[in-house]
C-alpha cells in the first residue's frame, strides 16, 4: 500500500474494508479528503483483479464529541443512500456500514467515491445557482416507499444566542418569528444540509458556464419535512457565500424550476429565521 503516515488506515478498519472488497482486489493507495468538519475522510484507491482501480471513500469519526452521536448519523446516511440507490439523483453508493464501531477502531462508513470538486468561487456564481435550484427541486420530487425520519428543527426561541454587537432589536423580532408555530406544509424529501460545500461540481476552466453537477455529499441528515428548511438553508450559505442577492436569488430559482414553497405569508419568516440563527456557518 501505497499512503503517507497521516492518511494511513487503522489497522481494524483496514480490515474490515478489505472484507467488503470484490475478489482480488486490495487497498493500493490512501489520500486524506479535506474540507470535512464532522469526521476523518479518506479516499481508497482499490487495485481490481483486471489490472484497473476505482475510488472508495472511508468516513469514520474519531472526535469524542463526535463519536458520541455517530451511530444516529451514521445509520441516516447509510439509510440516506440505499433509498437514494437508482433514483437519478448523483449520490455516492453505500458499500458498508459500521455505526457501532463493533469491527472498526471507530464508527465508519465506506461508499463509491464521486469525481468532481465543491465550488464556494464567486466566478461562475449566476450559472451554479440555477444548477443547484433545480438539483433540490429533483431531490424534493422523490418519494421512497420508506420515508426517512420526521425532521426536527436546529434551534428553538428559548436556545437563539443573539451574537455580540447585533441588531437587539431585528435578532428579537427573528426570535418573536421562531417561536410561533410552524406554518402547515406538504412533506418532501429533504437533504437537511443542501449548501455548496456538499456538492461536486465538474467546471470547464475556460468556461465556468459550463459547470454541472457531478454529485451531492453529506446525507447523514436526510429527514422527511418541509422543503423550505432545505431552501432557507443553502439561501443562507449562498447569502453568507456570495452576498444576500444570491441568497434571494436561490428561493426564486427553486420555484422557477417547480419548488414549491409553503405561502408567501409565512414562507420567508419561519424557515428563514430558524435557518439563519442556528447554522450560518455551514459553507465555511
Amino acid at each position: 500500500m501505497i499512503n503517507h503516515d497521516e492518511a494511513a488506515v487503522r489497522p481494524l478498519t483496514l480490515a474490515w474494508v478489505s472484507r467488503h472488497l470484490e475478489v482480488g482486489e486490495r487497498i493500493v493507495r490512501t489520500e486524506v479528503l479535506h474540507g470535512g468538519i464532522t469526521a476523518e475522510m479518506r479516499r481508497l484507491t482499490i487495485g481490481t483483479q483486471d489490472g484497473d482501480t476505482r475510488d472508495l471513500v472511508l468516513r469514520s469519526f474519531v472526535d469524542p464529541f463526535r463519536v458520541r452521536g455517530a451511530e444516529g448519523g451514521l445509520n441516516g446516511e447509510a439509510g440516506a443512500l440505499s433509498l437514494l440507490a437508482g433514483t437519478g439523483v448523483p449520490a455516492p453508493e453505500l458499500v458498508a456500514v459500521d455505526p457501532t464501531a463493533a469491527h472498526c477502531e471507530y464508527p465508519s462508513l465506506l461508499m463509491t467515491h464521486l469525481a468532481g470538486r465543491t465550488v464556494l468561487d464567486d466566478e461562475g456564481v449566476e450559472t451554479r445557482v440555477p444548477l443547484l435550484a433545480r438539483q433540490l427541486v429533483a431531490i424534493h420530487a422523490l418519494r421512497p416507499a420508506e420515508r426517512p425520519r420526521k425532521y426536527v428543527t436546529l434551534t428553538t426561541a428559548d436556545t437563539v444566542v443573539t451574537p455580540k454587537g447585533a441588531d437587539a432589536a431585528a435578532w428579537a423580532a427573528a426570535i418573536d418569528v421562531i417561536r410561533k408555530p410552524a406554518p402547515p406544509y406538504e412533506g418532501r424529501f429533504l437533504h437537511r444540509d443542501f449548501q455548496p460545500g456538499n456538492v461536486l461540481f465538474d467546471v470547464p476552466p475556460s468556461t465556468p458556464a459550463g459547470a454541472r453537477i457531478i454529485g451531492v455529499v453529506d446525507w447523514a441528515g436526510a429527514c422527511w419535512g418541509p422543503a423550505d428548511l432545505d431552501v432557507a438553508h443553502c439561501s443562507t450559505n449562498l447569502a453568507l457565500l456570495h452576498g444576500p442577492a444570491w441568497g434571494l436569488r436561490f428561493a426564486e430559482a427553486y420555484e422557477e424550476a417547480g419548488g414549491v414553497l409553503a405561502a408567501a405569508g409565512s414562507r420567508p419568516p419561519t424557515w428563514c429565521m430558524n435557518q439563519a440563527s442556528s447554522d450560518p456557518v455551514s459553507a465555511g
